[in-house]
């Protein structure tokens, strides 16, 4: 008998193929309801799917939902090719607010683009990062709302993300807690991205920092791929467990979406159509249920985290799975999860639309 075919490598970034999105369309429901998307990125590189600036964000907010505004998240996007190399993400926060003051002006249409925007620093550089926060203060405008770290990292080396290797246990390391001391006094918040098993890690972090408000990225990062494949009970009740933990922190916030990402492992782009939302919303129902009961609308927001997603749904259809999801809600906690959340916590001006919703 001859040896099995290997297993398909891992690949950490799904591709975009627009031709298989196009299989599946939806009409939007509820599509008056206003909506801030608090986690998109923008970019230009060489990446599966290729590059997603304005024109195709907006190609994606035309989709028939009412996006009002938008929150750009830190993704290694136009770093600056020279000087310090602490300074060098300011190019970043620079692209991001060109793109904004270009939605501005109102040529683009109604949707505030990069509204807030969430910038990187080095917090491992212990008091050191005040440099480039006060380099954010002078250069960065005043949309700046917050600083993400990505610390996400397991032992299975297939997780592994290619372009981010933390060390074990950074979160509770001096250095970096000397650095995240110093966004209080900027007025900023901290975006957490990382994996399930890491999740009492920024608790610790948000016991120890109980002025910094904070947002778990990706509904805290459950696992379904490496080590994890097979194993969605077993992955749920640690991370539940740990969700109810970090949820006891009054300054803890998550976002309620970046579930299809291939380390989540649902493999929603295997499938020969792509899926519609009645299936996004009966795969993530009990993350999402578990959240809300967990954290409460209030400290709940709804995020694409587009174009990363986009290899599993279209944009239209990932926002129906959402409404579908807390379609029993009261109209507050509606309110609250697409657009009332993200608002108060990157201090946007309440757009009109969502202070007479």
């Amino acid at each position: 008998m001859s040896d099995p075919s290997p297993a398909k490598p891992f690949s950490f970034y799904i591709p975009v193929r627009p031709d298989w999105l196009a299989l599946r369309a939806e009409e939007a429901i509820e599509p008056d309801l206003p909506i801030v998307d608090p986690h998109h990125h923008l970019w230009d590189r060489d990446r599966p799917g290729g590059g997603y600036l304005l024109g195709a964000l907006l190609d994606d907010l035309g989709s028939g939902h009412r996006i009002v505004a938008t929150v750009f998240i830190q993704c290694r996007a136009m770093y600056r090719a020279g000087g310090p190399a602490a300074l060098r993400p300011l190019g970043e926060v620079e692209f991001a607010n060109g793109i904004a003051a270009m939605s501005a002006s109102g040529q683009y249409g109604a949707t505030r683009v990069a509204a807030g925007i969430v910038g990187y620093a080095d917090l491992t550089l212990g008091a050191a990062v005040e440099e480039t926060l006060e380099a954010y203060r002078r250069y960065g405008g005043e949309r700046l709302r917050g600083v993400r770290y990505s610390t996400s990292r397991d032992d299975d080396p297939v997780l592994a993300h290619p372009s981010y290797q933390p060390a074990p246990g950074l979160m509770g390391q001096a250095t970096f807690r000397e650095g995240f001391a110093r966004l209080a006094k900027y007025g900023l918040s901290f975006d957490s991205w990382l994996y399930h098993p890491q999740i009492d890690e920024l608790a610790d972090l948000a016991r120890a920092f109980p002025e910094t408000p904070i947002v778990l990225d990706h509904a805290g990062g459950p696992l379904g791929a490496g080590r994890y494949a097979g194993r969605r009970a077993e992955v749920f009740a640690d991370w539940s467990a740990a969700m109810r933990r970090l949820a006891a922190c009054p300054n803890a916030h998550v976002k309620l979406g970046g579930l299809a990402q291939a380390v989540n492992g649902f493999g929603f782009e295997t499938a020969a159509l792509p899926p519609d939302s009645a299936t996004l919303a009966a795969a993530w129902q009990p993350y999402v249920a578990h959240c809300l009961d967990s954290f409460g609308a209030a400290r709940c927001m709804f995020e694409s985290n587009f174009p990363v997603d986009k290899g599993s749904y279209s944009y239209g259809i990932f926002w129906n799975a959402c409404k579908r999801l807390v379609a029993g809600a009261s109209e507050s906690e509606k309110a609250a999860v697409f657009h009332g959340t993200a608002a108060k916590f990157y201090r946007l001006d309440p757009p009109a639309e969502c202070a007479a919703a």
